[in-house]
Order: C-alpha cells, then sequence, then structure tokens
C-alpha cells in the first residue's frame, strides 16, 4: 500500500513520544500537522459509522487503524488499549509516561494513564486560571470558572488517592477514585451549560474525559492485585 500522509503524520506523531516522560507533550496541543491530522481522524471515527475512509484508506474497525500504527508501538500496548473505549487515546496519553523498564501489562499502563490524567489536568487547570485571571474575562464568567478550578482540583487530588490505593494493592479504593472523577470531570461543562454558554475547556475536557474513562476500564476490568 502507498504510504499516505496519513500514515507519515502517525509516524511523525511517534517521535514526539521519544519525548523524556518528565516533559511530555499536551494532549491538548493539536497545533502541529500530526496532531491536527490524528484528532481530526479521532472525531470522525468518533461519529461517523464504519467503515472509516482517510485519504483514500478504507478502516473496516479500530483494530484496522492499530495495525496501520508506527511500529514502535508496542503490540501488547496495543492489545491492553484496544479493549477501552477510547483506544487511539489510550495510546496517544500514556506511551510518554510508560516505564521503559516496566513490563507492559494493565498495571503499568494503568499508572501511565493516571500520570497521562494528572497532567491533562494540570494543563487544564493553568488554562482557566488563566482565563479567570484575565480582566478581559465578563465577571459574570468569573464563578464559572471558579467550578472547573475547583473540578481540576479534585481530580489531582483522586489521582493522587487512585495511586496510593495502587500501592496499598486496594482494589476497592481505586475504583471508587477512578470512578469519583468520571463525575468530576463533567462538572466544568455542566456548570457552563447550566449558564447556557459553551465551555472554553470543552476541548481539553473531551480529550481528559476520555483518559478516565480508559484508566476506569484498565483498573476495573484488567487489573488484578
Amino acid at each position: 500500500m502507498e504510504v499516505n500522509h496519513f500514515i507519515l503524520a502517525l509516524i511523525s506523531l511517534s517521535c514526539l513520544f521519544s519525548v523524556s516522560a518528565n516533559a511530555p507533550p499536551p494532549f491538548s496541543n493539536a497545533s502541529s500537522p500530526a496532531s491536527s491530522e490524528l484528532y481530526d481522524m479521532i472525531e470522525v471515527m468518533s461519529e461517523s459509522p464504519s467503515p472509516f475512509a482517510f485519504d483514500g484508506t478504507t478502516l473496516e474497525s479500530i483494530d484496522d487503524l492499530l495495525s496501520i500504527l508506527p511500529g514502535g508501538v508496542d503490540p501488547a500496548l496495543q492489545q491492553i488499549c484496544g479493549n477501552t473505549d477510547h483506544p487511539v487515546e489510550c495510546i496517544i496519553a500514556t506511551m510518554p509516561f510508560l516505564d521503559e523498564n516496566a513490563p507492559i501489562e494493565p498495571l503499568s499502563i494503568l499508572k501511565a494513564g493516571i500520570k497521562a490524567m494528572d497532567n491533562q489536568t494540570k494543563n487544564a487547570l493553568a488554562e482557566v486560571t488563566k482565563l479567570s485571571m484575565d480582566p478581559t474575562t465578563p465577571k459574570t464568567i468569573v464563578p464559572i470558572l471558579q467550578t472547573c478550578i475547583d473540578v481540576y482540583n479534585s481530580i489531582l487530588n483522586s489521582d493522587q488517592k487512585s495511586l496510593e490505593a495502587i500501592s496499598n494493592h486496594n482494589l476497592v479504593q481505586l475504583s471508587t477514585e477512578l470512578g469519583t472523577n468520571v463525575e468530576n470531570v463533567l462538572g466544568c461543562d455542566n456548570a457552563f451549560k447550566q449558564a447556557k454558554l459553551e465551555s472554553p475547556m470543552k476541548d481539553m475536557d473531551a480529550m481528559l474525559a476520555n483518559i478516565i474513562s480508559n484508566t476506569l476500564t484498565i483498573g476495573v476490568d484488567m487489573v488484578h492485585f
């Protein structure tokens, strides 16, 4: 098959994953051509029935998508992420945070997912804090932004409790904390919806929600202490 620019974009994106996990790129940043192409693909695949067509490439299922990802994606990671509701986001989110010395198994993917969630939440918190302090932001919006700040702080707090639960091999606490974040992530967008406004955090929250959903699936269905 001729290598089209979509596949080249994926290969370019995989190069970004070689960056140290100490300074991973924010997932919400889709400004580069590679990121934009991939996120466009994710949006279409989430909204359209199969088969999915991209640049002349027909993707019948998510397995087809995973099959053309660059060879640098470990097959074990593809298999684990393939069993989540958002496989592509699972791969994108966890790869920068995987310990290269750790085996690719549900527990290591879960830890990477929680770190990814933490990173995305901190990015969202920084953005919403900036908006709340911007003098051009309407004063009527500031209380809603404060709600978002509270939401993100709650997620960060729950992330730490999730990591503690893993250290203590406490599956009940782990499931509780991961489930709590599923509800937490809706708080910011719901606050704007109640005010009949579109949330400026909508895109960042969407990616965060997908990461949270994936961690819940892995933590509840795949991890066994």
